[in-house]
């Protein structure tokens, strides 16, 4: 059986959680304005009340008397400060700070994430004051970055990850697979208009994008395109956490019980005049009851008539939590012109079984089935509006048949559908990653040999950049204590099979950089014939396959050179043998650690190589590894290698690179070829 994957999320979730009541959490001390921090108290107080002392959850589990303590008696984090999160987090899934008493992953994924961050932020406030000691308070709580660097996880699920954002920056510091939700249904101008580029560069690390509409998803594809999978998001309505309500029953409209309508100010304030204009337009001798739900505090205009007074209810999330709302409602009303649309909101509604009155705007219309599962009318329409409020408040039947199609939903909107689709995306990714199983038999074989040291990336005078000749290469290479390289001419092969044919003392892998149309460059290694360029990206692996040779990606993330994108990568992922990961020619390092990561993340073969242009830079980069004869074992030898950085200094290199170059006439470049070889030959004369 499979292990299960390590998943973080981080971000706006589809929904939360439903929490299950528990005994105490009436005396919790956290303030529900920040939902996550005050969830991760009520799951100390039901999961960890027995073990632990943490007032502002209300426990009390700890033992009084350290003497007497029993094993499995937990620290007080009334007076123990325990930050940053991240080490808070370790212990919750590796079974507590010590000991391996506390049964492992106790609470997981993002109830794990609330539950640290609830106990590094209120640990150690009742540690006395001891002089010296830096009161918890200011001991740092710890950061996104320290984190990712320290938890091994599999999946790092980021949601709405525009910058600035935490979920920006756990995209740009993620170790692990990257997974993308994007919910809204409206521009952002900030990331659309003024930093798109940025943007779709941040987006570029995504391995996996999920849009919760279709709606969604058209926005995004317009301005970053890529492939975006469509997951409706789930519901679970109930009060304080509990268990999904059973909808409040109909009001079958009776005299003495008003039909119950919503109306969610989320929306844009234009929605809500729409929306108050509506009920003015109602018959007088109509029975309703409306509430104004607010995120946020909300008070009633001032200029409310005075018949709707009576009529019209202003609740805020602190007072009522929109769950509540939901489920002593008959009627839910959403009446945006697409400036600030509340799709959450509806789709909540839905799985309450709360009959629909929408706008036409496309997220809602995919929701309501064009109709087929709530009213429609068009943006700004009052009259339709006010029509359709009559016919629900006046004909019980109605209510009732529309009640009874809206809960044919309810199983549709369901979490055990969404964790489902979630389950499949992660797997899915986590099936693309490389076997890193060994091949016991060639490394047994490879057990005995000899290490060697190996640059994987360099260019002789065949390439239009370089005017190394290959005599000076190899010599060059021996001097430096190489026991192999791999000769990687621009757009030719001539260099390396010379390469070959001289060597003495040194094995020489066949290989070329080639020059894709328009997807940067790809090497192979162990080839034999030279590769044209200009082909796909896919035609160009094809070719380098049909010569039995390994695709080797050279600096894949060096935006200064011409390199594949992130997509492109993924798209050819099951025919990538290795990638370079440490390139001395790199001018920004933070592009070597990306490909570190991607490396890391998809378990491919990690290289390196100097990507020498002169002589004096060869192996500046090397992988020392066993030695090998083929392709086969060279793949089983490169599981085993270590990568050994020197000191090199790349303005001294590419100084030398434009002065043996560019610098110098065709003329005088020859004649400096002749004279170095011949100074080799004579040296190495004298010393035969």
């Amino acid at each position: 059986m499979s292990r299960p994957a390590k998943v973080l999320l981080l971000g706006a979730l589809f929904g939360v959680a439903a929490l299950a009541s528990a005994c105490g959490t009436q005396r919790i001390s956290v303030p529900k304005s920040d939902p996550a921090l005050y969830q991760g108290a009520v799951l100390f107080n039901q999961r960890c009340s027995g073990c632990h002392t943490l007032s502002f959850a209300a426990t009390h589990g700890s033992g009084v008397n350290v003497r007497t303590n029993q094993i499995n008696t937990g620290p007080n984090f009334d007076i123990r400060c325990e930050r940053p999160v991240a080490r808070v987090l370790y212990a919750i899934e590796n079974g507590g700070f010590s000991g391996q008493i506390m049964p492992q992953n106790i609470v997981v994924g993002q109830q794990a994430i609330n539950v640290a961050r609830f106990v590094a932020t209120y640990s150690g406030r009742k540690a006395p004051k001891i002089p010296g000691v830096v009161p918890c308070e200011q001991v740092p709580i710890g950061t996104i970055e320290e984190a990712l660097g320290t938890l091994p996880l599999d999946i790092v699920h980021v949601h709405e990850p525009f910058a600035p954002s935490a979920s920006s920056v756990a995209l740009r510091q993620s170790r692990g697979l990257n997974v993308g939700s994007f919910h809204g249904p409206t521009e952002r101008i900030l990331s659309t208009q003024l930093t798109r580029p940025l943007s779709r560069l941040l987006f570029g690390r995504l391995d996996a994008r999920i849009a919760s509409y279709a709606a969604t998803r058209d926005l995004l594809q317009r301005y970053f395109p890529g492939e975006y999978r469509v997951i409706l998001p789930g519901a679970e309505v109930g009060v304080n956490g509990a268990q999904a309500a059973s909808p409040a029953p109909p009001t079958g409209g009776a005299a003495d019980a008003p039909v119950r309508l919503l109306f969610s100010a989320a929306e844009e304030r234009a929605a809500l005049r729409l929306f108050l204009r509506a009920l003015r337009a109602l018959p007088a001798d109509l029975a309703w009851h409306a509430t104004v739900w607010s995120p946020r505090p909300l008070a009633a205009p001032a200029t409310l008539p005075r018949a709707l007074r009576g009529r019209v209810e202003f609740v805020d999330s602190e007072r009522t939590p929109e769950a509540e709302a939901l489920a002593r409602a008959d009627v839910l009303v959403l009446a945006s012109e697409g400036l600030r649309p509340v799709p959450g909101t509806l789709v909540r509604a839905l799985a309450a079984g709360v009959v629909p009155v929408a706008s036409r705007l496309a997220t809602y219309e995919e929701l309501l089935g064009q109709g087929e599962f709530g009213f429609e009318f068009e943006p700004g329409d009052v009259q339709t509006l006010s029509a359709h409020l009559t016919r629900l408040i006046e004909d019980p039947a109605v209510r009732s048949e529309s009640r009874a199609r809206v809960r044919e939903l309810r199983v549709r909107f369901g979490w055990p559908r969404v964790g489902d689709e979630l389950e499949d995306v992660y797997t899915g990714l986590i099936a693309r990653r490389h076997d890193t199983r060994a091949n016991d038999r060639v490394r047994s074989r490879l057990a005995s040999r000899r290490m060697i040291d190996v640059d994987l990336h360099m260019h002789t005078d065949h390439s239009y950049d370089c005017a190394t000749p290959v005599e000076v290469l190899l010599a060059e290479a021996r001097a430096r204590g190489l026991g192999a390289i791999a000769v990687t001419d621009h757009n030719e092969i001539s260099g390396a099979h010379e390469a070959q044919a001289r060597a003495d003392g040194i094995e020489v892998i066949v290989g070329e950089e080639v020059k894709t149309a328009d997807q940067g460059e790809v090497i192979g290694l162990f080839i034999e014939e030279k590769i044209p360029r200009g082909m796909t990206l896919q035609a160009t692996i094809a070719e380098i396959k049909r010569q039995g040779g390994l695709v080797y990606v050279p600096h894949p993330f060096d935006r200064l050179h011409s390199v594949p994108d992130y997509e492109h990568l993924l798209d050819v992922l099951d025919d990538v043998d290795a990638i370079e990961v440490f390139n001395p020619r790199v001018a920004i390092p933070s592009f070597n650690d990306e490909a570190v990561r991607f490396a890391a993340k998809y378990r491919i073969l990690a290289g390196a190589g100097s990507d020498s242009h002169v002589a004096q830079g060869l192996g500046s980069a090397r992988i020392r590894m066993r030695d090998f004869d083929g392709p086969v074992e060279f793949v089983q030898s490169l599981r085993d290698a270590e990568i050994v950085t020197g000191r090199s200094s790349l303005l001294y290199v590419q100084a030398l690179k434009f002065l043996q170059t560019r610098a110098t006439p065709a003329a005088a470049q020859r004649a400096s070829r002749a004279r170095r070889v011949k100074r080799l030959r004579r040296s190495a004369g004298g010393r035969g």
